[in-house]
């Protein structure tokens, strides 16, 4: 297990949890609910995106990957600044324990499951789309 493998699967189940959300986000538009309540479920969602978002370029830090790279596609001009804001977070996966990485990883099949659950006719062909990921070193 490396941090960045673990990255990426942290970063499915956020994918994971908010296609789960926004489902739910489409079962209420009709709900009889405050306008507090409707704002409230729909910062949930855009946390998650940004969720998603930081692991992504977690994952993609801990690969390796220039920081000018991984700026650029956020529509950021300063890569020393993207950088910045993700050292510490960056750090802090690299000094993780093996076996903590690995408890961490735990569930990979069960997001497996559930993309095989909701898999569409366009969608990616893989039978094990996130478990693949474990048999990189």
């Amino acid at each position: 297990m490396t941090p960045e493998i673990l990255a990426r699967i942290t970063a499915a189940r956020t994918a994971r949890d908010l296609s789960d959300l926004a489902r739910q986000a489409v079962g209420i538009t009709a709900a009889d609910m405050s306008p507090a309540e409707r704002l409230i479920a729909a910062r949930r969602l855009r946390k998650l995106a940004a969720d998603f978002v930081d692991y992504t370029v977690m994952a993609e830090a801990l690969a390796g990957t220039p920081w000018p790279e991984i700026a650029e596609p956020l529509s950021r001009r300063d890569p020393g600044t993207v950088e910045g804001e993700y050292a510490e977070s960056v750090a802090d996966w690299q000094a993780m324990p093996e076996d903590q990485m690995t408890a961490a990883a735990e569930g990979a099949e069960d997001l497996d499951a559930w993309y095989a659950r909701h898999q569409e006719d366009t969608d990616p062909t893989s039978e094990t789309p996130v478990t693949d990921l474990l048999n990189r070193r």
